[in-house]
């Protein structure tokens, strides 16, 4: 890494409940941060959406904050700042007005699933079912996915059709609705996507990275409402005046999870899971787009510049993982923090029997029912609050375990890489991953070690990188060389009994089935 103390690289990190801004130096270490949360509107029952003015303001005011600090600490950033990166809740809808620059109604989030009477009508009319697009994006027809966000504003919301018949609309994911904030609005705002956030919107072609034509045709979206789309790693415009930091290049720009794989320095045949408001698996399948045959998604993982190699990913998403702790919190009151979960779980080596299947929204992979709905099961009169934290814990790990039990089937032995002990190693990152508990029954229920880095907020760090490999800060060998992370991480292994497992993991599975065809239940 550049050892110059004033070479400085900074880092957008806009999540789902929280935005940040992360300056790092020429080593990549972190040299001033600031984080503030956001408003979650939740106007119907399964609808989620946040204000996209509410989300730039976090982004302004989290710069500048950043800012403060790190120039508080003796860092020159102001002249040192050679770039920033973006990272972003991925899926999440925004359409605005590039005349007034307004949005024309709230961000539908990735969990939100309105969609689901939109998505069964797509099933029932298209000739491929429910995988009609498959072949071309990779994604099944599901609530998750922008393309059916999109359709609903269409058909919905008057001023976004207007806007469409007038030529004033712009659609976009979250990192577009930046971007074109960034660059100048209204005044020649630069409209782009990258490939990882378009490679989640069902609508982009995954050999030609290229909106699909014959997909929007079918659903009837209008090209020139999509932004350009572009690589993960190359300068996209400059930051404008009104702005904290203006004239600073925008150089890097990838979804929050193939942010979190290029900070995790996954190459082929290696995984990540991050522990957030959901849990996301992927696995890096280098060149070759892999179909799934076992509930994944194939997706992009990154591609390094406009002229590098594209890398493909398989994933497993999971809707509800660090959101359960929050439920947990803020719904039953059970604990008063996130942190006290560990504690409260850890007063009891077990669940006492008792299953916790978080389908607040549905189940995504490789279940993908948007009927299911929330069940805990197996409770008795000795069940107490310790064994229903520790249940909500080991939901997070069943997840995780059933993703990558998909994700060994569909890549097989030649597409995974294993350590000298002949281990695969699945490495971690998020918030969540303080909790040693959670690690240690990751690791137990997978019955595979689980690798957990230095530095666990690797999203930000992966958009960085990306807007340092493009402006000549770091060199690609360099994100990649493994050595010195691996002196620093630590590696949680498994002690569960094999065959205790292997019950567990049965006792899930029903719980799991337990959950299906309740989205109907009379109130």
């Amino acid at each position: 890494m550049s050892k110059s103390s004033e070479v400085y690289i900074g880092s957008i990190d806009q999540g789902t409940t929280s935005t940040r801004f992360i300056i790092y130096d020429g080593s990549a270490t972190a040299i001033g941060s600031h984080q503030i949360e956001f408003t979650q509107f939740y106007p119907v029952a399964g609808w989620v959406e946040h204000d996209p003015m509410e989300i730039l303001e976090s982004v302004r005011i989290c710069i500048a904050k950043a800012l403060d600090k790190a120039t508080a600490e003796g860092h020159n950033v102001d002249s040192g700042l050679k770039a920033i990166g973006i990272t972003n809740q991925r899926e999440t809808t925004v359409v605005w007005s590039k005349s007034t620059g307004l949005p024309l109604y709230n961000a539908i989030v990735w969990m939100d699933v309105r969609t689901s009477s939109i998505c069964r009508i797509l099933e029932q009319n298209l000739s491929g079912g429910r995988n009609h697009f498959e072949p071309s994006c990779g994604l099944p027809i599901s609530t998750y996915f922008s393309a059916t966000k999109l359709l609903w504003l269409l058909e919905n919301v008057e001023a976004v059709r207007d806007a469409v018949k007038s030529g004033d609309a712009l659609f976009g994911t979250v990192d577009s609705w930046l971007i074109w904030n960034l660059t100048g609005g209204v005044k020649n705002g630069v409209h782009v996507t990258d490939v990882s956030n378009a490679s989640r919107t069902m609508l982009m072609n995954l050999k030609t990275l290229n909106w699909d034509e014959e997909t929007l045709k079918a659903l009837e979206i209008p090209l020139e409402i999509l932004p350009k789309i572009v690589s993960n790693s190359e300068i996209i415009g400059k930051i404008e005046t009104g702005w904290p930091i203006p004239g600073v290049p925008i150089a890097g720009c990838l979804g929050d999870q193939h942010a979190a794989m290029l900070g995790q320095a996954c190459g082929r045949g290696e995984a990540k899971s991050t522990y957030g408001t959901g849990a996301f698996i992927l696995l890096n399948t280098g060149a070759e787009i892999v179909h799934s045959e076992h509930g994944l998604l194939t997706t992009m993982a990154f591609k390094l510049g406009p002229s590098a190699p594209t890398n493909y990913a398989l994933e497993g998403s999971i809707a509800i993982a660090g959101a359960a702790v929050q439920w947990l919190r803020d719904g039953l009151g059970i604990i008063k923090n996130s942190s006290e979960i560990e504690e409260l779980a850890s007063k009891v080596d077990s669940t006492g029997g008792v299953y916790f299947v978080p389908a607040f929204n549905g189940l995504f992979a490789p279940w993908w029912r948007d009927d299911a709905r929330g069940v805990c099961v197996g409770m008795t009169r000795f069940t107490n609050k310790s064994h229903i934290c520790r249940a909500v814990l080991e939901s997070m790990c069943f997840q995780v375990k059933d993703v990558l039990d998909s994700m060994h089937k569909d890549a097989g032995e030649k597409g995974e890489v294993k350590n000298e002990k002949g281990e695969f190693l699945l490495r971690v990152d998020g918030g969540a991953t303080v909790n040693n508990l959670l690690m240690q029954l990751q690791a137990d229920l997978l019955g595979s070690p689980v690798l957990r880095p230095e530095n666990i907020e690797t999203t930000a760090l992966g958009a960085a990188y990306a807007a340092g490999l493009a402006v000549g800060v770091w060199k690609q060998d360099q994100i990649f060389s493994t050595e010195d992370k691996a002196k620093t991480a630590r590696i949680f292994r498994p002690t569960l009994e094999e065959g205790l497992r292997k019950k567990k993991v049965d006792s899930w599975c029903k719980a799991v089935e337990r959950t299906f065809d309740l989205a109907d239940l009379s109130l």
